[in-house]
């Protein structure tokens, strides 16, 4: 038999094969095509679930810097401290420079002066930081003491009672965080709790947690004490310049290292609770 004298109907057998194997070939990459979506709309596996639990929780993690980066915050940092120092090294330059110890103006004279020099430095920091569009809020708090020690010292006439109002905050913040130690709430535990604990107060419910916050208080009472009855001291004994100088070199140096001892014993106990809780994943 020659080629194409083939029969009709086996001509026909081959064309309806070829189709036949086009259909099964489009039937399998419809199922491939399927079992695709199937596995889409499943979700992710359990090593996927696994990463997006662990980024999840970085996530949240970012959202709250550490403890010592807030504590950094609302201090201002380090350009907060210096800012909040300048007015007052600016008062006692121009007391020392201007009185009689270099130029010998009448102690009034010098006081005006050294006044007007402090309050025209907190102004200046706080229209620098307005025109660089920077937060003025540690600028502001430190114009609205050095404005009612200014004034205080300008009605008196005696250059250390431009220091006596920062020297009754100080008391009274002793005051306040000694009492919460009395009626057994300390103050120290509801500000780590709005600052490092998301805002919650679990921490009334642990014992530990709770002795630790209440001594640490008491550490702060008597931190706040020593800076402010130093101060009382020279304040006493009218030795402005020694105020200031006191005020600048010792005052934060104290209210640093409290921060920071605050920060290492109370992560020291937080850390110590957390440990076992890491484990049980691994022992399971």
């Amino acid at each position: 038999m020659t080629p194409g004298s083939e029969p009709r109907h086996v001509a026909h057998e081959t064309v309806e094969e070829r189709l036949a194997g086009e259909v099964e070939e489009l039937e399998e990459l419809a199922a491939e095509v399927i079992v695709e979506e199937m596995e889409l709309h499943d979700g992710p596996g359990p090593l996927e679930k696994a990463q997006l639990e662990k980024n999840a929780e970085e996530d949240e993690e970012e959202e709250f810097p550490p403890l010592s980066e807030q504590i950094a915050e609302q201090l201002g940092g380090v350009r907060g401290l210096i800012e909040s120092s300048l007015p007052v090294l600016a008062f006692v330059l121009f007391n020392v420079v201007l009185g009689d110890a270099v130029i010998g103006l009448d102690k009034r004279p010098a006081l005006y002066w050294a006044i007007a020099g402090s309050v025209l430095t907190a102004l200046a920091i706080s229209a620098y930081r307005l025109t660089r569009k920077q937060p003025i809020r540690h600028a502001v708090n430190g114009l609205f003491g050095i404005a009612i020690g200014a004034i205080w010292a300008w009605r008196s006439g005696k250059a250390e009672n431009f220091y006596l109002w920062g020297i009754l905050v100080t008391f009274a913040q002793a005051a306040v965080v000694l009492a919460s130690v009395a009626i057994r709430k300390p103050l120290i535990g509801y500000v780590w709790g709005v600052m490092a604990n998301k805002g919650r107060q679990d921490w009334l419910d642990n014992r530990k947690l709770f002795r630790t916050f209440q001594w640490l208080s008491l550490v702060w009472v008597v931190s706040l004490s020593v800076r402010a009855g130093v101060q009382l001291y020279l304040w006493s004994q009218h030795e402005a310049n020694a105020l200031g100088i006191v005020r600048i070199l010792i005052s934060w140096p104290i209210y640093a290292a409290t921060f920071a001892y605050s920060a290492w014993a109370i992560h020291r106990v937080t850390s110590t609770e957390r440990a076992p809780e890491d484990q049980q994943p691994a022992q399971a």
